[in-house]
This record gives C-alpha cells, structure tokens and sequence, in this order.
C-alpha cells in the first residue's frame, strides 16, 4: 500500500524505514520539499517527496510531527482527510518543562479526530523511540507498536503496517485509550535517565 508520511525528523525517518523495508510505497512531505528529498536520500532514495499541503497519496496518513505542529499541519488539509487512516503519534509534553499537557479532549488522538472528524484516528507508535525503528527490534525482541482506534478496519490496515515491518502490532482498544498510550510514552521518556538507556528501550508486553 502507499502512506504519506507528514514530517522529515527522526520519527518520520524511522517509521518510514520501517514501511519501506516491508515492501511499501512512502512519499515523505516536509516544511519544503528539498527537506524531504535529503531525507528520502539518506533512506536510499524510495520514498517520494513533496512538501506540506500537498495532496496526501495512499490510505494512510502518519502524523510525524511533534504535538505543538499538529494544528498546523491539520490546518493544512481542512477537507483532504476525509477517509483516510491518520495515524497520530504525538505525546502532548511541554519539552522546556518536560511535564505532560492538558488536552481538554483526553488524548492528543482524540484532538485530532475532533478537528479531522471525516478522518479514521489511530493512535500509534507513540511508546516506539525514533532509534529502536532502524530495524525494528531491541535486544532481539520484535518491538510492540501500541494501536487504539475507533475503527477497527483503520486499526487492522495500521496493524497490517506493523507487521510487514517486522514488529508486532498490539490492539488496546478504543481510541479514548490513546490517553493511557500517552501517558505510557510520557513515563518510557522519562525513565530513560534513571536508566541510561539513550531512547534506546522498547516497551514490551511479554507473557
């Protein structure tokens, strides 16, 4: 299938690492669009490029970008996300203090549908560091990519995604359990001093 993937940073990179290795078709929009071919580049050239408000190609939509530019980016396609599965994989956290936000909606996923109402939410990949996407796995384990939705076909194409890149999609419910994804994205961040780790850690559901 084809995503587009809004953002060029580390998470962008990552999650579009892993939908290319898993045979899929990326085109990867950023501020400009020469920001988006330097990246594509750097990723071996797969994935095409464009620039933010052009039109989204394939079903999937990833919102890669911090929390604090989801406005704008959903500013920038006021009707052209109707149908399509947005993946939203912000933690609303005020980087200068490093605390968590309010979100009067309960989840920044939930922002999103709100202000996207013609659009099917997903709430993923927001417990996954930029740098355990590379290739997908930490200290052997496949990483479990955390999925909530509304939708369960918009959850099962994601989960879909997931799979085809290596890791292991976990379905946690409805989107109002984006609140408690957050909350879990929010706390791996901030153990990742105590700890040492680097944002090198995955969460992991073991049984």
């Amino acid at each position: 299938m084809d995503i587009t993937i809004i953002g060029t940073g580390n998470m962008a990179r990552g999650i579009a690492t892993r939908a290319l290795a898993g045979g899929h078709g990326v085109t990867l929009l950023g501020r400009e669009e020469a920001e988006a071919r330097r990246v594509s580049e750097e990723l071996g050239g797969g994935a095409r490029t464009g620039a933010v408000g052009d039109p989204p190609a394939g079903e999937v939509v990833v919102l890669a970008v911090p929390y604090g530019a989801v406005e704008d980016v959903l500013a920038a396609y006021p009707d052209r996300l109707a149908g399509k599965v947005v993946v939203d994989i912000t933690n609303p956290v005020d980087f200068a203090s490093f605390t968590p936000l309010d979100v009067p909606a309960g989840s920044a996923a939930q922002e999103v549908a709100e202000r996207a109402p013609a659009a099917r939410v997903v709430k993923g990949f927001n417990t996954t560091f930029a740098g355990t996407l590379s290739d997908g796995r930490v200290a052997g384990q496949a990483l479990d990519v955390l999925l909530a939705s509304d939708d369960q076909e918009a959850k099962a194409l994601v989960a879909r995604l997931v799979e085809d890149g290596g890791m292991r999609p976990v379905d946690v419910g409805p989107l109002a359990r984006a609140h408690e994804l957050e909350a879990l994205g929010y706390l791996h961040m901030a153990v990742q001093g105590p700890l040492g780790t680097g944002f090198g850690s995955a969460v992991k559901l073991l049984a």
